[in-house]
């Protein structure tokens, strides 16, 4: 049952990341790799942060900053100096590599002893389990809302209209360029803050933590889509929580076969994610072919 719970609260953290993916996959049409740069980032910027003194929550908060600046870059790459979207992501987490080292100073910071918004519930009494649900619970909560509130402004709706039909939007005198820029900003910005939020959980920064991200969050999402259809923008973004807690109650089983391989993780999420990218074509080929009324008739 602990099990279970770490794997619930864990999927809860992921899903804030998962999220920022969704803006820019489906929301913008976008496949953005700066999301293996911005996680890192802002694990790196809430550590070091924490470790000089800084209140947990404001250091968490200067992560979600930091992811922003990165889709800042990635947006001014991809809009204003026409390089494609793929390589743009590459560009950018490869320049990330380095800074991310620069904020860090060592490959490594451990949080030992440092307080984070995970200790600080522990100190009340709850235990680290709890602690992460509730913190997971909150900033989700507060994401979706606010997320949901601004897709269904003028701005958010331009947005969302951008990925639909670019010719379109702009002949309807959207900006196209800056809409992409702030999806880039919003979508990096959460992943950074996600970054922020696992590293307390955890208890240190990795500069190679983010090696994988991009397929977890795209796993989270297309799980989401393939149990849950047809939602307004509000509920597509709630149900992407449950697609992320189940990938981790997947991962979780799956880890928990006798003589299973801890250090295969990341090949588990990779077909994982390619079993479900495969899972609505299987659907469409395996859909039996509806008679028509003529057919009826005959």
């Amino acid at each position: 049952m602990d099990l279970i719970l770490s794997s619930i609260s864990q999927g809860l953290l992921w899903s804030v990341m998962a999220i920022g993916v969704y803006l820019t996959f489906r929301i913008l049409d976008i496949a953005d790799l700066t999301a293996e740069g911005a996680y890192p980032l802002g694990a790196a910027v809430c550590a070091t942060g924490i470790v000089n003194g800084v209140n947990p929550l404001l250091a968490t908060l200067l992560a979600f900053v930091g992811g922003m600046f990165a889709g800042l870059i990635s947006g001014l790459l991809h809009t204003k100096m026409k390089i494609p979207a793929l390589l743009t992501g590459i560009v950018t987490l490869t320049g990330l590599y380095s800074i991310n080292l620069k904020i860090l100073g060592k490959a490594n910071v451990a949080l030992l002893r440092q307080q984070t918004l995970v200790t600080q519930l522990q100190k009340m009494g709850l235990t680290k389990t709890y602690a992460v649900l509730i913190i997971g619970a909150v900033f989700v909560t507060v994401v979706i809302v606010l997320l949901t509130l601004l897709l269904n402004t003028q701005v958010g709706l331009a947005l969302r209209s951008t990925g639909d039909n670019i010719p379109m939007s702009e002949a309807n005198g959207i900006n196209v360029d800056n809409m992409k820029i702030y999806g880039y900003m919003l979508s990096n910005g959460l992943i950074a803050l996600c970054g922020a939020l696992l590293t307390q959980n955890n208890g240190y920064a990795d500069l190679n933590s983010g090696t994988g991200t991009i397929v977890i969050g795209l796993a989270s999402v297309i799980i989401a889509e393939v149990i849950l259809r047809n939602l307004r923008i509000g509920w597509r973004l709630a149900s992407i929580v449950i697609g992320s807690v189940v990938y981790r109650l997947i991962i979780l089983a799956i880890l928990e076969i006798p003589g299973m391989d801890a250090d295969l993780v990341k090949l588990f999420s990779a077909t994982l994610l390619a079993v479900v990218l495969f899972v609505p074509e299987l659907q469409k080929k395996l859909q039996i072919r509806k008679p028509n009324l003529s057919e009826k008739s005959a």
